[in-house]
């Protein structure tokens, strides 16, 4: 028992001694495994939930993908798919006049919002249930559009299945041509159960 006690204490300190003289890269991949952003991911992820608010100005980084279920996201090749799909996404976006740097929005406090893209500023109120990750978002002059939120302190994804994804790209875009929406219609139906979007990073 004495033996093994040692034996025990020995190789904790052993792995000790390895992880304070391990190089650099070692001590960055530890850093980044706790840092706020995965820490936040990982709870969401065990608890279903959001963890941050909507709260702030947000811009857009490029499209997003979500597959509703483990089950499609192995049939569809998981994250090759995703990554296939975003890269079209990205670029059919791009023809409906929506970039990185020029689409953002701010999510007040008394639950109004501002969207921005271009030259262009849409007003609206909106409405977060945390628990459910869905966001109501009402414009002016459309119906209520729904969405499902993924949230932490630093990134956004605000995601649309097919029908509202297309919706919500017309009333954004003066530009979006009948072949680009099509584009957008065959992209989605191709993959049932994904849910298509936007992604974004909190701005100052």
């Amino acid at each position: 028992m004495i033996m093994k006690k040692m034996t025990f204490l020995c190789m904790g300190g052993l792995m000790f001694f390895m992880l304070m003289s391990a190089p650099c890269v070692q001590a960055q991949s530890l850093k980044d495994l706790f840092n706020k952003e995965n820490i936040e991911k990982a709870v969401g992820a065990v608890t279903g939930k959001n963890t941050a608010t909507l709260e702030g100005n947000w811009k857009y980084t490029g499209s997003a993908v979500q597959f509703e279920s483990d089950n499609m996201l192995q049939k569809a090749g998981g994250a090759l798919a995703a990554s296939a799909l975003t890269d079209k996404l990205d670029e059919l976006l791009e023809k409906a006049d929506i970039r990185p740097g020029e689409f953002e929005f701010t999510f007040e406090a008394d639950s109004s919002f501002v969207a921005r893209i271009k030259n262009r500023e849409l007003k609206g109120s909106y409405t977060y249930d945390v628990e459910t990750k869905k966001v109501n978002l009402k414009f002016a002059k459309l119906v209520g559009m729904n969405a499902t939120i993924f949230c932490t302190s630093s990134e956004l994804q605000i995601l649309f299945n097919a029908s509202k994804l297309l919706d919500f790209v017309t009333y954004l875009s003066s530009k979006s041509s009948n072949s680009t929406l099509q584009s957008i219609s065959s992209l989605a139906d191709s993959y049932e159960g994904v849910l298509l979007g936007f992604a974004y990073e909190r701005g100052s």
